[in-house]
């Protein structure tokens, strides 16, 4: 079971990434844009980080390479979740520092896969 963090701009999809988190025995809170998500990742310290990128103000990327940049943080893996689905996008969410990629509508078997794999779970 692992704390974690979902950073989306949509309540929807807060709430659908919330039940299968909690479903398959994870603990989450949410941030409704990237500002309060790299806020919340240093007060809470969560174990892993489910990162929108389309939001107003300051997007997922711009906030998962401050986040893999600050020294407080730098150790919260970070997973993008979002509709951009291009390659292009991929890699370079990557190398912002995220260690992996999903596009929307994540399907339950590969998010608890993924999260799996990157905390050794």
């Amino acid at each position: 079971m692992a704390h974690v963090l979902v950073v989306d701009d949509s309540p929807t999809e807060i709430h659908v990434l919330k039940t299968i988190l909690e479903k398959n025995g994870h603990q989450v809170v949410s941030a409704e844009n990237a500002e309060e998500g790299i806020r919340q990742a240093k007060e809470s310290s969560p174990a892993l980080i489910l990162m929108d990128v389309v939001m107003p103000g300051m997007n997922g990327f711009q906030a998962t390479r401050a986040l893999s940049k600050d020294p407080q943080t730098q150790h919260i893996p970070i997973i993008i979740v979002t509709t951009k689905d291009q390659e292009t996008d991929r890699v370079w969410g990557i190398r912002q520092g995220a260690k992996d990629y999903l596009t929307k509508p994540v399907s339950e078997e590969e998010l608890i896969q993924k999260i799996g794999a990157i905390l050794g779970s």
